[in-house]
C-alpha cells in the first residue's frame, strides 16, 4: 500500500503563485509516475500534470507554460509549481501514483483558491 498526502495549498491572488507538495509512503519502491489531478466545484477531477521515473513531464494544455512538476523518486515526492494564477484554477488539488503492476493511489488533496 501506498499513502500520498498533499500540502501547500491556500489562498492566492490571481497572477500569484502557489507550490503544492506531495510525499509518499508506504511500498513506493514501484511507483512508476507521479501525478497532479484537480476538480473544481462540481466538475470532473481532470489531469493537471505528469512526471515519470524517467524524469518526462506531460501537461494538460491548460496549464503549459505556468505550472511545472518535478518529482524525485529517490524521496517519492512530486511538487507543483503553479504561477500565474486565474480564477479558474480554483480546485481541490489531487496527487497520484501509479506504480508498476497496475495498482494506483489518491491522496486525499488540497484545496487552491484563486481569488482577489
Amino acid at each position: 500500500q501506498v499513502q500520498l498526502e498533499e500540502s501547500g495549498g491556500g489562498l492566492v491572488q490571481p497572477g500569484g503563485s502557489l507550490r503544492l507538495s506531495c510525499a509518499a509512503s508506504g511500498r513506493t519502491f514501484d511507483i512508476y509516475t507521479m501525478d497532479w489531478y484537480r476538480q473544481a466545484p462540481e466538475k470532473q477531477r481532470v489531469f493537471v500534470a505528469r512526471v515519470n521515473r524517467n524524469g518526462v513531464t506531460t501537461y494538460d494544455d491548460s496549464v503549459k507554460g505556468r505550472f511545472t512538476i518535478s518529482g524525485d523518486f529517490a524521496k517519492t515526492t512530486v511538487d507543483l509549481q503553479m504561477t500565474t494564477l486565474k480564477p479558474e484554477d480554483t480546485a481541490v488539488y489531487y496527487c497520484y501514483a501509479w506504480a508498476y503492476g497496475g495498482n494506483d493511489y489518491w491522496g486525499r488533496g488540497t484545496h487552491v483558491t484563486v481569488s482577489s
